[in-house]
C-alpha cells in the first residue's frame, strides 16, 4: 500500500511503541492508585507531562491530557463559554475549522449563544481584518486554527491572537495539523490542542494547553485527574507514547519537513504538468509541507479515491472525521470555489515514510484513474 493520508493519521513510530510497551505490560496499574505499582505508572505520566510541556513550550501545569483534538476543541469552546458567559454570548469561529469546533459552536446556540462564522479568502486564509470585524464587546470565544486539515493552508494566528488579547477574548488555536511541523503559538493564544496520532504517536490521546489564568471550566466531571478539570483514568501508555512522539517530531522537524515538502512538490509538479484540468486548492505559499489538495475537472473526488484505493493508494477527499458525509467540503465551499471543483477535490498528504517511488507510482495510477472517469462521463 502507498499511504498518502497522513493528515488523517500517521503510523505509529517504532520508538514510540517500544516506549509504550512497559506501560502496557509490567507498569499497567492505574496511575491514581496509591500502591507501588500505581506510583510506577504515575512516574511515567509525570515524566511524560514534563516532556510534552517542554516541547509545547509551556509549564507542566498548563498541559492537560485529553483523548485527542476533538475533545480539546470541545473543552476549549464549551469550557470558555461556561466560564465567561457573564461577559457575553457571542462566539466567533472560522468557517474552515474542524467539525469539532463548528459543531461545538452550534451546540452552544441551544444555550442562547450567538455564533458568527468568518469566511476565508479565495486562498483559504482567514484574514485578521475579517476576524476583527466579527469581534464585538460581547464576544467570549474565538477559534481560528493554525493550519487547515483539508488544504494545509497556514493561518495568521499571531495577528488574530493579538486582536483577541487586546479585546479580552478567549482565543483557541487548533494545532492538530501543525504539532511537530512548525512551532506552536503558545504565546499567541489562551489554549491550543494537539493530537498524538498526527505525529506518529498513539491514537486516542492528545493535549490541551491552557494558559495559566485563562478562564475555563472543567469539561468532564469525575475524579481529580488533570487537576480536577478532566476526570477519568489517565492512559499512562499513551501519555508516554505521545511524549516520545512529540520529542522526536520536534527534534527532526527540519529534516522531515524538507523531505516531505520535496516529495509533495515533486508530486504536484507531475500532476499539474501531466494531467490537464488539475488545480491546486488553497495558498501555495502559505501551506504545510505535506499537503496537496487538488481538484480534477470532469471528475468526482470519491470516484478517484475509490479507483486509487483499488490500486493500493490511500488518499482522502477531506477530513477523516467527516468521512461518509454526503455534503461537499465545508472548507472549499467557504473559500468560494465552484461546486464542480469542490466535488472533484482529493487530498494527498505525505509523511516521513513516503518515497520518490511512491510519488511516481501514484502519479501513473492517478493519470489512468482520471482518464477512465472522464471517458465514462463524456
Amino acid at each position: 500500500m502507498i499511504y498518502l493520508d497522513n493528515a488523517s493519521t500517521t503510523p505509529l513510530d517504532a520508538d514510540v511503541l517500544e516506549a509504550m510497551l512497559p506501560y502496557l505490560k509490567e507498569n499497567f496499574a492505574n496511575p491514581s492508585s496509591q500502591h507501588a505499582a500505581g506510583r510506577r505508572a504515575a512516574d511515567g505520566v509525570v515524566s511524560a507531562r514534563d516532556t510534552i510541556a517542554r516541547f509545547i513550550g509551556c509549564k507542566p501545569g498548563e498541559a492537560f491530557f485529553v483523548s485527542g483534538g476533538t475533545e480539546a476543541g470541545n473543552w476549549a469552546l464549551k469550557g470558555a463559554c461556561a466560564a465567561g458567559g457573564d461577559r457575553g454570548k457571542r462566539i466567533v469561529v472560522s468557517a474552515i475549522e474542524h467539525p469539532a469546533l463548528i459543531e461545538s459552536a452550534k451546540d452552544m446556540q441551544k444555550f442562547g449563544f450567538e455564533v458568527v462564522f468568518v469566511n476565508p479568502d479565495g486562498e483559504g486564509i482567514i484574514r485578521p481584518e475579517a476576524v476583527e470585524k466579527a469581534l464585538t464587546a460581547d464576544t467570549v470565544f474565538c477559534a481560528v486554527m493554525a493550519a487547515n486539515n483539508e488544504t494545509g493552508v497556514i493561518q495568521p494566528v499571531r495577528e488574530i491572537g493579538a486582536l483577541c488579547r487586546e479585546r479580552g477574548v478567549f482565543y483557541y488555536c487548533d494545532c492538530v495539523q501543525t504539532a511537530g511541523v512548525m512551532p506552536l503559538p503558545v504565546g499567541d493564544c489562551d489554549a491550543l490542542g494537539i493530537s498524538s496520532h498526527k505525529f506518529y504517536g498513539p491514537k486516542g490521546f492528545g493535549v490541551l494547553y491552557i494558559r495559566n489564568g485563562a478562564r475555563i471550566d472543567r469539561f468532564i466531571s469525575g475524579g481529580r485527574q488533570e487537576r480536577g478539570l478532566r476526570g477519568g483514568t489517565t492512559n499512562a501508555a499513551a501519555a508516554v507514547g505521545c511524549a516520545v512522539a512529540l520529542e522526536k517530531a520536534v527534534n527532526f522537524m527540519t529534516e522531515n519537513n524538507e523531505k516531505i515538502s520535496a516529495l509533495r512538490d515533486l508530486f504536484t509538479e507531475k500532476v499539474i504538468c501531466g494531467i490537464d484540468g488539475a488545480h491546486i486548492n488553497g495558498s501555495v505559499k502559505y501551506r504545510l509541507p505535506a499537503n496537496a489538495n487538488i481538484s480534477f475537472d470532469g471528475c468526482d473526488g470519491e470516484q478517484i479515491l475509490i479507483s486509487l484505493d483499488l490500486n493500493g493508494v490511500a488518499v482522502s477527499t477531506g477530513s477523516a472525521c467527516s468521512a461518509g458525509a454526503v455534503s461537499p467540503s465545508h472548507v472549499l465551499t467557504a473559500m468560494g470555489l465552484p461546486a464542480g471543483r469542490v466535488k472533484s477535490a482529493v487530498r494527498f498528504t505525505f509523511g516521513k515514510y513516503n518515497t520518490v517511488e511512491d510519488v511516481e507510482k501514484t502519479v501513473e495510477i492517478l493519470k489512468s484513474a482520471v482518464k477512465k472517469i472522464r471517458a465514462v462521463k463524456r
